[in-house]
């Protein structure tokens, strides 16, 4: 039988663009449930009907980060917490959620799902077990790394400081009524202050280079840049002489990933140093949300699959609003050998209206 395997990740699901209220959801950063819904249909049926597919979600699939409990946003993340946040997106998403059951229910497709930094509540036994529940099918889940066939598949968080989590320790229970999530630096800055911003902004952490947009701000709104910087000192400084149990962080950790952020500003360097291990020739990425291809010497490949959500360029060369439905297609040739892995991008049906993403 014929094999492929797509790898996807970075959708950053939500509660979904309209609130059980009528309104907008201005944190809803998926907006292409019907291209997605395509894309497993395409590849399960018609000329795929009998390939053994297998869909591989790298991370950041759910927006647990950002998906609040009840009208709060807490960084005290349990078992059940998570899995309420699950069920709220899986409500605003029915659609996606619909296509990967019957993805999941035709003959040779599998589904495989990589935990990222925003999904971190996929580690819970419980939400694994209600994601089976909802796809209708026995997932295969990998906490960090999924590899095969020379092929090596993570999301990309642990090898950036700010988002690296332990992978001994991924709950905290020492001296706790019930375990909770032990949460990265990046998440607890994320929900402590960036989440406050992203209000105002709803685009903040969707511009690229970000630099660009630091300069940008401080031209163009001068006094909220201020503002802003000032909060961002305090918070970083008062958070980080702060001790917490719930929350394992030193100062000097804190400095640690602001030095080693600053060295390793991107994956390549990492994605580099695992194809010298001579089992490895195929290096696949997410988290930096920038698609990406590059190659060694030798056959040694790196690819990032970007994301499906709406980012904003400042750089001359590609400015405005940019949205490429890019994946990464995984083919064994028919006649043996290695895998072979390319960066694709789904295009889908034509549309004549589509609602305006305004995250």
């Amino acid at each position: 039988m014929k094999r492929l395997k797509l790898v996807v990740s970075d959708f950053h699901l939500g509660k979904g663009h309209i609130l059980s209220d009528g309104s907008l959801n201005i944190l809803e950063e998926f907006y292409y449930d019907d291209k997605f819904i395509e894309f497993l249909d395409y590849y399960s049926t018609g000329e795929f009907t009998d390939v053994e597919v297998e869909i591989i979600i790298n991370g950041d699939f759910l927006n647990m980060l950002q998906t609040d409990y009840k009208g709060h946003f807490t960084t005290v993340i349990t078992e059940s917490i998570d899995l309420y946040k699950i069920k709220t997106i899986v409500e605003g998403h029915k659609g996606v959620f619909d296509a990967l059951r019957r993805f999941a229910s035709r003959p040779g497709k599998t589904l495989t799902y990589i935990v990222g930094n925003h999904d971190q509540g996929m580690l819970w036994p419980k939400c694994r077990e209600y994601f089976d529940e909802v796809c209708g099918s026995r997932l295969n889940f990998k906490n960090i790394v999924y590899f095969f066939d020379g092929v090596h598949i993570e999301h990309g968080h642990q090898h950036e400081a700010a988002n690296r989590v332990n992978p001994k320790k991924f709950f905290l229970k020492q001296d706790l009524p019930e375990p909770i999530l032990n949460l990265p630096w990046a998440s607890f800055f994320f929900i402590n202050f960036v989440l406050d911003i992203k209000t105002q902004m709803p685009y903040i952490d969707k511009v690229r280079p970000f630099s660009y947009f630091i300069r940008w701000s401080i031209v163009n709104d001068f006094w909220f840049s201020v503002k802003t910087i000032g909060r961002l000192v305090w918070h970083f400084f008062v958070k980080g002489f702060h001790r917490d149990r719930r929350r394992p962080l030193s100062l000097k950790t804190s400095l640690q990933i602001v030095k080693e952020s600053a060295v390793f500003p991107d994956l390549e360097h990492s994605a580099k140093r695992i194809l010298t291990d001579d089992r490895v020739h195929t290096v696949i990425f997410g988290h930096t949300h920038v698609y990406l291809y590059r190659q060694w010497g030798n056959n040694k490949e790196y690819l990032n699959t970007g994301t499906w959500t709406e980012l904003t360029s400042l750089d001359i060369a590609s400015l405005g609003k940019i949205t490429k439905l890019t994946y990464v297609l995984i083919e064994y040739p028919a006649e043996g050998g290695r895998p072979r892995a390319r960066l694709k991008e789904w295009r889908g049906q034509y549309r004549v209206e589509i609602d305006v993403a305004i995250a």
